[in-house]
């Protein structure tokens, strides 16, 4: 279904359904709105659930300042079984099973992870290496070898532990809500709480809960945009995920063109028009308030 009026620019929040691209979701959001110029801030895996913002129209230039934003999780995490992928959909590399470890020991070993660690990303993420996809080296055969990055987990609860048989072979599923910075990968949390533990770990499900402060309550799923196609428009968007100031006339005018204010700003803003309209972002330095990103022409 295609809007019968051109769409205002803004963010669409989308519920991703498990077994899909994040590609998969922009190209039926592009169909869905008329346009091409749909972007996301930040994939999800095929696997995964939950939040995924994309911007429509000038508001896919705000997705690149929402992508450094803190993100929110629920997973199970599986105790006892390894895959290549660190998560359900790779096949099984290793079976220790978590036979010798008790529930305190896995929680212990999970709510290690919070603060400010140096995480090895996954293999198969979407990284570069040398201009190409750590996940499409790994798919072409290629041994991916990745450095350690300094990443914060702010949070990370464990709910449950479970005792179960797969195949067998006795394994714990923890299941577990986590915040933290953007880059940190979840899966490696479960792969490095398995090695800690000396069971191996995977992720079994994840859904993502929340990018800054657009969360599920805000999200909308495909077939809910097809029913009805809304975005949230680019102020409201703005003002949700940046500090924002209120500008005069003249200070507004001066924006439109992309002239530094005299405005004591704290750090990354969005600034407003007398009618509220968000015209740009703004960041203090060298004494003076400057643009970094102008939504709006003079």
């Amino acid at each position: 279904m295609r809007p019968s009026a051109p769409v205002t620019p803004g963010l669409v929040v989308v519920d991703k359904p498990a077994g899909i691209t994040s590609h998969d979701v922009v190209a039926r959001v592009r169909r869905l709105a008329g346009t091409r110029k749909v972007g996301h801030a930040g994939t999800l895996d095929p696997m995964a659930t939950g939040v995924l913002v994309l911007g429509v129209d000038r508001a896919t230039r705000l997705l690149g300042h929402l992508m450094l934003t803190e993100k929110a999780y629920a997973a199970t995490v599986r105790l006892g079984v390894s895959t290549g992928t660190d998560d359900a959909e790779g096949e099984v590399s290793a079976t220790p099973g978590a036979a010798g470890v008790d529930e305190q020991q896995v929680r212990d070993a999970l709510t290690g992870f919070v603060g400010d660690i140096e995480q090895v990303p996954t293999a198969v993420s979407a990284i570069k290496v040398d201009g190409k996809r750590a996940y499409q080296r790994v798919r072409d055969g290629e041994q991916v070898e990745l450095e350690a990055r300094p990443v914060t987990i702010h949070e990370l609860v464990v709910h449950d532990v479970r005792r179960s048989s797969v195949e067998g072979l006795e394994v714990l599923d923890a299941d577990i809500t986590m915040r933290c910075s953007s880059g940190t990968y979840v899966r490696a949390v479960a792969r490095d709480a398995g090695a800690l533990l000396g069971t191996g770990g995977h992720l079994t499900a994840l859904r993502r809960t929340a990018v800054g402060p657009y969360d599920l309550a805000v999200a909308r799923t495909l077939d809910d945009l097809a029913e009805e196609f809304a975005v949230l428009p680019l102020a409201v968007a703005a003002r949700a995920a940046f500090p924002a100031a209120d500008l005069d006339a003249q200070q507004a005018r001066d924006v439109r063109v992309g002239r530094p204010l005299d405005l004591p700003l704290d750090t990354l803003t969005g600034v407003f028009d007398p009618d509220g309209e968000f015209l740009a972002l703004y960041e203090p330095r060298e004494g003076r308030a400057r643009p970094v990103a102008v939504f709006v022409q003079g």
